[in-house]
């Protein structure tokens, strides 16, 4: 790790507001994926895995015959496409085509001509994942392994499936001492169903946080507690300061409760449906959140403040000039899943490799 992000202190300490809250308290671990060239050794979002030669890649076996073709791009194209606005974005000077851009297209061109002479899959045929994120233990301590694992690494399927419209995701546990032999080109899709789907790679500044629950998981005595601004005011809390000052519960779900981005551990971003507890369909123990793959790393408005402190002069520039050809700092990784949302993995906490579920927020 090469770098370092630091979250901004909370406008207040919310356990001094309501002490109550202190027990709810979850260690989490902010991830802060940044564009960058990983290697399979380290850890990583959207970079190569320390996947073994000898170990079969994943592919996802359901039909894709739904996907509306139209949407579909080759990865190699997508990655063209981000190159070239990332470098107008840059320069500043105009949309011509570099040399070096213009044989990446030529090549890339030859390449689908020569997949379009045998035809393409048929859409019923096992698409290969892509890595969503690859996480060691001596990085991320929060992971909790089975046995004498010590990495995690997350892929999905570069489509989406019924009946939630969203990827399916793959999770496999392994020790990085018995991977010998590292599969050097592993496969890749045909097409993309979006280029959502197609992660850049990152390399990560974990950071360990205490999160307090998002209000939606408060009981209705804690949320009184919450709405009550005569606590806030109580405390200082400078009540005309916020856009949020008629609505307390707003105040502390944006700036108090559960923190934006890429994280291990923690409490979920709720917001497109309640809380609904979810259970092991192994052991039938309720399981909890392992890791939340973010559309967004922080929200625009007063979301800002959850950018680190080496960010906030870009938070601020991009929240009120906004941004160009899609060179958002709140979204490094270029993932977005579902309407800008946030995907959550869930696992058995008694048995991590039990199947682990996964969630639209």
């Amino acid at each position: 790790m090469v770098f370092v992000r630091t979250t901004p202190p909370r406008p207040v300490d919310v356990t001094a507001v309501i002490p109550e809250l202190a027990p709810l308290a979850r260690p989490a671990i902010r991830l802060h994926p940044r564009p960058g060239s990983p290697s399979a050794g380290e850890s990583s979002v959207g970079g190569p895995l320390l996947w073994p030669a000898e170990e079969p890649w994943p592919h996802c076996e359901a039909s894709h015959l739904h996907v509306d073709s139209g949407f579909r791009q080759p990865p190699a194209d997508v990655r063209l496409k981000r190159r070239m606005q990332a470098r107008w974005h840059r320069d500043h000077n105009g949309h011509g085509t570099t040399p070096e851009e213009a044989a990446v297209k030529e090549r890339n061109a030859a390449m689908l001509a020569e997949r379009f002479a045998v035809g393409p899959p048929p859409a019923d045929c096992p698409v290969p994942m892509l890595p969503v994120s690859q996480l060691y233990l001596r990085d991320i301590p929060l992971l909790r392994p089975p046995g004498q694992a010590d990495l995690l690494q997350v892929l999905w399927c570069p489509y989406d499936h019924d009946p939630h419209h969203k990827p399916s995701t793959a999770l496999f546990w392994r020790s990085a001492a018995e991977v010998v032999d590292i599969l050097a080109t592993p496969p890749e899709p045909y097409e993309v169903n979006d280029d959502g789907y197609l992660l850049e790679p990152c390399v990560l500044a974990p950071e360990a946080i205490t999160e307090h629950p998002n209000s939606l998981d408060l009981s209705p005595q804690m949320l009184r507690m919450v709405e009550d601004w005569s606590r806030w005011q109580a405390a200082g809390v400078d009540v005309d300061s916020s856009e949020h000052a008629d609505c307390p519960r707003d105040f502390y779900d944006v700036h108090l409760a559960d923190a934006p981005g890429w994280k291990v551990g923690g409490w979920p971003p709720w917001g497109r449906t309640d809380p609904n507890p979810r259970y092991c369909t192994v052991c039938d123990v309720q399981v909890v959140p392992l890791l939340t793959i973010a559309s967004y790393e922080w929200d625009g408005g007063e979301g800002h403040s959850w950018a680190p402190h080496e960010e906030q002069a870009a938070a601020y520039a991009a929240n009120t000039t906004g941004h160009c050809c899609g060179q958002d700092p709140s979204q490094p990784t270029k993932v977005e899943v579902g309407s800008t949302d946030n995907m959550q993995i869930y696992i058995c906490p008694t048995s991590p490799e039990h199947p682990h579920t996964d969630l639209i927020q």
